[in-house]
């Protein structure tokens, strides 16, 4: 009767295991699934942005540093993404959101270059991006809630170091960037 009882106990603990296992696969393969999801919008953001200063450059010449920011910071966001550190990818594309933020300000002091076709859908596109962008990481940051979660709860948290299941870092732009975004936008006055 007691090897029955020992063996019911090992049975269930097992299965627990194998469950608790299981479940951190699938939330693990959540969070990747959600970071190639960000990956992809950030692709598309920066390949998108040399169009953007090209067609601005025609109109705003004198603007060079704004447009040497914005391809400075494209690049610095896309050595971070090789990186694969949402940390140090946050930080990166805060800096850039920032610097597009400048660019497009630039818009509103060139009638000519704000009514070009071009421009203007190049803006769009831009546009489209940042809101798919801001969904994929919100997917992915509550992909990421979920797994920390997970890893963290009793009896989980007991087998996943063990099985090699380590935190997760959320998708963060940073304070810094986020006081940009958050502050007024910028005034453009025409004398």
């Amino acid at each position: 009767m007691t090897l029955i009882i020992v063996l019911i106990v090992i049975v269930v603990l097992a299965v627990l295991l194998i469950g608790i296992y299981n479940r951190l696969v699938a939330l693990r393969q959540n969070c990747n699934q959600a970071f190639a999801d960000v990956d992809v919008q950030l692709k598309q953001r920066h390949d998108l942005i040399p169009n953007l200063v090209e067609t601005v450059k025609g109109y705003a010449a004198h603007e060079a540093g704004t447009l040497e920011a914005v391809i400075q910071a494209r690049n610095a966001a896309v050595s971070a993404e090789r990186t694969g550190d949402p940390k140090a990818m946050g930080q990166a594309e805060g800096i850039l959101g920032q610097a597009l933020g400048r660019l497009i300000a630039l818009s509103e002091a060139y009638p000519d270059l704000k009514a070009n076709a071009n421009f203007q859908q190049l803006q769009a596109e831009l546009s489209d991006i940042e809101n798919k962008l801001a969904a994929a990481r919100r997917f992915f940051n509550n992909a990421v809630g979920e797994y920390n979660t997970a890893r963290e709860q009793f009896p989980a948290v007991i087998f996943a170091g063990m099985f090699g299941f380590g935190p997760r870092e959320f998708f963060d732009v940073g304070e810094e960037s986020r006081a940009s975004m958050d502050a007024a936008p910028p005034q453009v006055k025409f004398s």
